[in-house]
């Protein structure tokens, strides 16, 4: 079974490969690749990940059919476990061991990975069918999928470590897929940099705990008695490369900028996965967390900042895919307070949920820029009759993102909010509240979003998008993702008890009735003149909202002019001292060695007369010396 375990990784590590190497031959003309190699670039990325897809669900089954080793509630849901210990790496001091490891918290999430993956690799078929680099980018794709796989399986925490940075590193390729567009470019190393800001912590913080436990074995850390301070600290350098991946408070702002690059990557690495990734990394060392009380405290007030202040920049946006990436902050930091509160099983039910109706919300706003030519919602409008399938998929997408039953984002939301009504810690008053406002921003952003697109006068120029192919809707290789994860969307939230819970009604009232008044609001400024935008609803704020708080301007003026004063005052002092005094060095070198080439004449006569008279003049100071 643990070959089994290592191939689910391993298959789209291999399309990756086969997809960067065997797709260069052989090479188009005029900068388009060969028809042969897109083909052979599609089944290299699709059918690996099916072929993981297959074996995770056969590994979802055996974990099943397993016997219970451990205690908890997620042995308790899927019983049985998997472990690989490969080769031990010997550093000298605490050895690395490439061990692997599956349980039913890790199959979960890495199911929800390859059916993401699985379904963008589908859908990019048709959406990036005129890129002249598609081998490449579905190659990446394949590599982050592996990547994130390893993240997810990973029995060691440097291993965790590695899986950690190539999906960071994917990122940024994937970003930057169109580099020509210097948006797209700037994007990536933004979103490069300010992850790796927050990883640097995230090193420290398994140096830090490796070293107490004595291993890096995840097993090991988690039995290991750590002293309570180191323990703090270890956990709070974790969070701060938790708050890098998953776009939390204060490091949220490359997500926005991010949404650059091609809307398949959006739902892929933005919305479902490489974000949920810092979660499940709580969730997988929850116990260590639970031990921290301060550190959850510190993530209890990210979470309450950023789900509110997220909402609110959502509700801001003109960009259709801005409005969805603040919401992807928001609902991630959603997932971080009920981790605060203490429930590690209804965070992770809300990533799943989420990861499903987020990624059919990404996939769908595709389609729809695909036919309007634009991003922008005040472009749009009227799309319902031109995008039916689109049109009813997004529909269960956004009551899903609303909270809406029986959409599954209804029961996960209502698991989040009873688990901070009954969770722990001194900041669960403010929590709960600022989850309940979320609630209803994030049902008053929705609905925005749905009435500009599909509602109302049509706005987009005929022939804006790319040509429509029947009847106006997209490729079936694009429509078939969006049905597929639109069955989840609406369905899923009815495995609730199967994650321990079931609806409260005092907290699912609560939740609903905020969901309804900011969906009311929005209908009624709708409804008074279609023509304006509901955001007007923000009244003065909404200028601070659309630019997220200004966060990037106190980051420009606090850190990156101070940093380019500073470069250019180095730059400066190399120039001026460094440089002028290593040509003074050499002038000084130079002017010496004139002076002492006046020696140097190459006249044997002078030489002679002069060595004469040097002898001379010591036979002279002999005598007088006496």
């Amino acid at each position: 079974m643990t070959a089994v375990l290592a191939l689910i990784p391993g298959l789209p590590f291999a399309a990756a490969v086969a997809g960067l190497l065997g797709s260069r031959w052989p090479r188009g003309r005029a900068g388009r690749p060969d028809p042969a190699a897109r083909r052979r670039a599609a089944w290299f990325a699709i059918a690996p990940l099916t072929g993981s897809a297959v074996l995770t669900l056969w590994l979802a089954g055996a974990l099943s059919r397993g016997t219970r080793t451990s205690e908890g509630f997620w042995a308790a849901l899927l019983p049985g476990r998997v472990a690989g210990a490969y080769p031990v790496i010997d550093t000298g001091s605490l050895p690395i061991t490439l061990s692997l490891q599956a349980d039913g918290l890790s199959v979960l999430t890495g199911g929800l990975v390859v059916v993401i993956a699985l379904a963008v690799q589908v859908y990019s078929v048709g959406y990036m069918r005129d890129d002249p680099r598609y081998p490449s980018y579905t190659a990446f794709i394949s590599l982050f999928t592996s990547a994130m796989l390893l993240v997810v399986y990973a029995g060691d925490l440097i291993l965790l470590y590695v899986g950690w940075e190539v999906i960071g590193l994917c990122s940024y390729l994937l970003i930057g897929h169109w580099w020509e567009d210097r948006a797209n470019s700037r994007a990536a190393i933004k979103a490069f940099l300010v992850t790796r800001l927050g990883d640097v912590g995230f090193l420290f913080g398994i140096f830090t705990l490796g070293t107490a436990a004595g291993s890096f074995r995840i097993d090991d850390v988690l039995r290991a008695g750590i002293p309570e301070g180191t323990l703090i600290l270890g956990t709070l350098l974790l969070l701060a490369g938790v708050a890098g991946k998953s776009a939390q408070v204060p490091l949220q702002t490359w997500l926005p900028d991010a949404m650059a690059g091609p809307t398949p990557i959006s739902a892929l690495i933005h919305a479902a996965t490489m974000v949920a990734a810092g979660i499940f990394v709580i969730a997988r060392l929850y116990p260590l967390f639970l031990g921290a009380g301060p550190t959850l405290d510190a993530l209890a007030v990210i979470a309450a900042l950023g789900m509110l202040g997220a909402a609110l920049a959502a509700l801001a946006q003109d960009d259709l895919k801005r409005v969805l990436a603040y919401s992807t902050i928001s609902q991630l930091a959603v997932m971080a307070a009920a981790l605060a509160a203490g429930s590690d099983q209804a965070a992770i039910f809300h990533l799943l949920t989420h990861g499903g109706f987020k990624a059919l919300l990404f996939l769908c706003a595709g389609v729809v820029i695909h036919h309007a030519g634009s991003n922008l919602l005040g472009r749009m409008g009227g799309l319902r009759t031109a995008l039916p399938i689109t049109f009813v998929t997004m529909t269960i997408g956004f009551a899903a993102l609303a909270g809406l039953p029986p959409a599954s984002g209804f029961f996960s939301k209502d698991a989040v909010l009873t688990a901070i009504a009954d969770g722990r810690g001194a900041l669960r008053p403010v929590l709960f509240a600022s989850a309940l406002l979320t609630a209803g921003v994030t049902g008053a952003y929705a609905t925005r979003a749905w009435l500009r697109a599909f509602f109302g006068p049509a706005r987009a120029e005929p022939g804006a998008g790319h040509p429509p192919e029947s009847g106006g809707e997209a490729p079936g290789s694009m429509l078939w993702p969006l049905v597929a994860l639109a069955v989840p969307s609406l369905l899923f939230g009815f495995a609730l008890p199967a994650f321990g819970g079931a609806v409260h009604g005092e907290t699912a009232a609560l939740g609903q009735a905020a969901a309804l008044l900011g969906i009311g609001a929005v209908w009624w400024a709708w409804r008074r003149d279609p023509e304006q935008d509901p955001a007007r609803l923000l009244g003065p704020l909404r200028g601070v909202c659309e630019r997220g708080f200004h966060v990037d301007a106190v980051y420009a003026a606090l850190v990156t002019r101070p940093v380019l004063r500073l470069a250019g005052g180095v730059g400066r002092a190399d120039v001026r001292v460094i440089d002028r005094a290593v040509r003074g060095a050499g002038g000084t070198v130079t002017a010496v060695s004139r002076l002492v080439r006046l020696a140097q004449t190459g006249n044997a006569q002078l030489y002679l007369t002069g060595l004469l008279a040097g002898a001379l003049l010591i036979a002279v100071a002999a005598v007088m010396s006496g």
